[in-house]
């Protein structure tokens, strides 16, 4: 029996006002874990080198710290699959509710970490476990924001509204590229001594606030549907694997905007610094370059809803890589002013219209009964290979070079694999989330190999 014309406006305004209130949790919760795990990316381009790993060459040392940034990264599919599952099995809102608290608590006891010269090899040993629980905490994160807004919004907007939780990527960059930026204005010894961790104890600032929104979310309605029929899948991680194509897709797809985001963000910093720049100059663009990005990635997103993510994906690889060589010269300039230039055009423009379809698309490649973790591993296996590993191998390399061209050719590197990609996934953005429902298995299990 269909509803009466006057409970339609009511249940019209609820639902409105329920995709709002996600959109702003996604957006938020997404800024914090963002914050949480960018803070660590500059802090340790600037000091853990020196706080961490002494007795080190200053080179050596800031390999060693990226690799303790590579460690969150590893830690992130396996977060992935454990927040998928329960995610999956139990429904989205809770297990949100714990990925926050768990990022928010593992920032906040970095901030309380003893140093070397304090406890020995210890310090290093704790520094790494904090920075895998950050990983397996921002793993769970992102899948359920995503797919929560997804799942929520109308058919015909999803890229658009999918924006607000990629939005949360340059909000987090740009609220630790401001405190930061404020730390860093401190005399050298105070901020070695104390002044690098004010970053991380606020973050229990940003964690209240984003617990606040996002207990009054309610959960997502296709699980809900779900979970009313029983129709769960008991092991959701299996089900992907046994058809893993979709998942190999979405891991690829990502590489590009991912390998772009870490060489142009974090190994920035220790990059720019290494030939002559001053720290602040170096924050500075970075600050720019993300308020850039929360204005490129929603147009790049509803843009797909019009003309489907493909394309879209497409047009950010092909504009990355022509940007590569260009951008690192300008960088090598040594010129403050193209400094800011170069990390506009790459990490702003080029790298924003990559990463802001990849929500709606990755979400949309599967289907409901396994969507957390099918979207949440895709996700996460991109930022492994693109973003992991990019700042460590392009600090060997530079080191034994002696110029920036490796980091160009990862740039480009990382695009190519994304643009190839592309022509393999299939168009997601007129597929019905409601037929999904009916499925275990991922959208793309129809395309032919």
């Amino acid at each position: 029996m269909p509803p009466s014309p006057l409970a339609s406006p009511s249940t019209d305004s609820e639902r409105s006002r329920q995709l709002r209130r996600v959109a702003l949790s996604g957006l938020l919760g997404t800024a914090v874990e963002f914050y949480d795990f960018l803070v660590y990316g500059t802090v340790a381009a600037l000091v853990f080198g020196e706080l961490f790993f002494p007795g080190a060459a200053p080179a050596v040392g800031t390999i060693a710290a990226f690799g303790t940034f590579a460690a969150g990264y590893v830690a992130r599919p396996l977060g992935g699959i454990v927040f998928g599952h329960f995610g999956d099995r139990l429904g989205r809102k809770s297990m949100l509710l714990l990925t926050m608290g768990l990022m928010g608590g593992a920032s906040f006891l970095i901030g309380l970490l003893p140093t070397y010269d304090a406890i020995g090899v210890w310090a290093p040993v704790l520094l790494i476990a904090l920075r895998v629980l950050q990983g397996i905490a921002i793993g769970g994160e992102w899948g359920g924001a995503t797919l929560m807004v997804v799942e929520h919004a109308g058919e015909r907007h999803r890229g658009l509204w999918s924006s607000f939780t990629q939005m949360g990527a340059p909000l987090g960059s740009l609220l630790s590229s401001l405190v930061v930026t404020l730390v860093v204005a401190m005399p050298r010894d105070q901020f070695t001594a104390w002044g690098w961790r004010v970053p991380f104890l606020l973050s229990v600032v940003l964690l209240g606030v984003g617990l606040f929104v996002r207990l009054k979310v309610v959960e997502s309605p296709l699980f809900a549907e779900v979970k009313k029929d029983r129709a769960e899948s008991r092991l959701p991680i299996l089900d992907v694997l046994r058809r893993p194509r979709p998942l190999l897709l979405a891991c690829c797809v990502g590489i590009g905007a991912f390998t772009a985001q870490s060489l142009l963000t974090s190994y920035m910093i220790a990059y720019a610094t290494g030939i002559g720049y001053a720290r602040p100059q170096v924050l500075t663009a970075l600050t720019i370059s993300a308020c850039v990005a929360l204005v490129v990635l929603p147009c790049a997103s509803a843009l797909s809803d019009r003309i489907g993510r493909r394309p879209v994906v497409l047009a950010g690889a092909i504009l990355s890589a022509a940007l590569a060589f260009p951008v690192l010269a300008l960088v090598d300039s040594k010129s403050p002013g193209l400094l800011i230039l170069a990390v506009v055009l790459g990490h702003g423009i080029a790298q924003s219209v990559m990463y802001g379809p990849l929500g709606a698309l990755l979400t949309e490649m599967f289907g409901t009964r396994v969507r957390y973790t099918g979207a949440s591993l895709g996700y996460q296996g991109a930022t492994l290979i693109g973003a992991g590993f990019s700042p460590m191998i392009a600090g060997s390399l530079v080191a034994g070079s002696g110029n920036g061209t490796p980091v160009a050719l990862l740039l480009c590197g990382g695009a190519a694999v994304t643009a190839l990609t592309v022509f393999f996934v299939r168009e997601t953005s007129r597929t019905s989330l409601t037929e999904a429902t009916e499925r275990t298995t991922p959208h793309t299990e129809e395309i032919p190999a």
